[in-house]
């Protein structure tokens, strides 16, 4: 059965893979014209902007992986059946359940491959492609972070408006308040480096209220031992999605040990774990396809019905995620629930295969 296995195999990846190439190259092309009004900026060229995509087609690839995986199984088995492969396995006393097995195998290769992208190539290539067009846009590489960066301890509430590559920040504001929650003092600095194990601001307004009023005063370097830990810069200066399920969760850590709130950040890490299962899950989808209802239809028909299937996987998983974060459903919960219907509905389809 080695040589049916690899058969199997090496047909529905390569489906797999030519349907993710097409998806890609239909999604960077929509990507590169997005980027077209940029062009001639600073120097911002039109070889930049096709490096800019390219290197953002890992994290786009991860998140197409579960519709590229329904679309190639589907297509693949569909030309196995045209050619009436499966029938001659069928006769030869092969079950479907062992064809299932070997299906299964391929979309196992597929969800290692998905994760190897998620947590070793996409985080990284992402992080680069904002920095070329961040540095040809603007002479330097800038990391803006949407509505700034907020942190707290004890007695102090810090928000950072920018972070640069090296890790130097610019526009930092510090609240220090008491204990009867009273604004004492407000510290703000043009940037903050980080040497000797803690961090430097430069060109600082500081500004101390009291009950006798407010005295203001300019100092061009203050240490502070403790404001934002180093090893979490990278992670808030990319979007959420960019980043690793293991950059997730340290960051989500962070978040929560400063009482602040994560749920943005549980709905991304979340719906990152469960898209490799997800991909699994489309995989065994594409076998009702073949065997089901739709044998003995076309391969056309089968691609159309599952085009439309992982379109509406793709928005249902989508919107079930944001959905759930605006009405405070476990982030855990609203990420699974679309895979675990879909999955529900593959084993129904299965049992009403003869």
């Amino acid at each position: 059965m080695g040589i049916l296995d690899r058969y199997i195999m090496r047909t529905v990846i390569g489906s797999v893979l030519l349907v993710m190439l097409i998806l890609l190259a239909l999604f960077s092309f929509a990507a590169f014209v997005n980027e077209l009004s940029y062009i001639g900026k600073g120097d911002y060229s039109a070889l930049l902007a096709l490096t800019y995509v390219g290197l953002t087609l890992p994290r786009l690839a991860y998140d197409l992986f579960p519709v590229a995986a329904l679309l190639g199984s589907v297509m693949g088995l569909g030309v196995m059946a045209s050619n009436s492969e499966l029938v001659v396995m069928r006769s030869a006393g092969i079950s479907i359940g062992r064809i299932t097995w070997s299906v299964m195998k391929a979309g196992l290769i597929l969800v290692v491959v998905a994760v190897i992208i998620s947590e070793f190539v996409s985080g990284e290539s992402e992080r680069l492609a904002q920095e070329i067009r961040s540095e040809a846009l603007t002479g330097h590489v800038n990391k803006k972070i949407e509505k700034g960066f907020w942190t707290r301890d004890e007695t102090r509430v810090i928000n950072v408006r920018r972070v640069l590559s090296s890790g130097e920040l610019r526009e930092i504001y510090i609240y220090e308040i008491n204990d009867q929650r009273q604004l004492t003092q407000m510290i703000y600095a043009k940037s903050a480096t980080y040497k000797n194990n803690q961090w430097i601001l430069n060109d600082v307004r500081n500004s101390r209220i009291s009950d006798d009023g407010t005295k203001s005063s300019e100092i061009i370097h203050m240490p502070q031992a403790s404001l934002v830990d180093p090893e979490i810069i990278d992670v808030i200066a990319i979007k959420p999605r960019s980043l690793s399920a293991l950059g997730l969760y340290k960051y989500i850590e962070y978040l929560k040990e400063n009482d602040l709130n994560a749920g943005h950040y549980e709905m991304v890490f979340w719906s990152k774990v469960i898209l490799p299962f997800a991909t699994a899950v489309m995989v065994f989808l594409s076998i009702p396809f073949v065997f089901g209802p739709l044998r003995s239809v076309g391969v056309g028909v089968r691609v159309l019905v599952g085009t439309l299937v992982g379109i509406s996987f793709y928005v249902i998983h989508q919107m079930s995620s944001y959905v759930g974060l605006v009405f405070h459903v476990n982030p855990a919960i609203s990420a699974v629930l679309p895979t675990l219907v879909f999955f529900t509905a593959s084993l129904i389809m299965m049992r009403r295969i003869k």
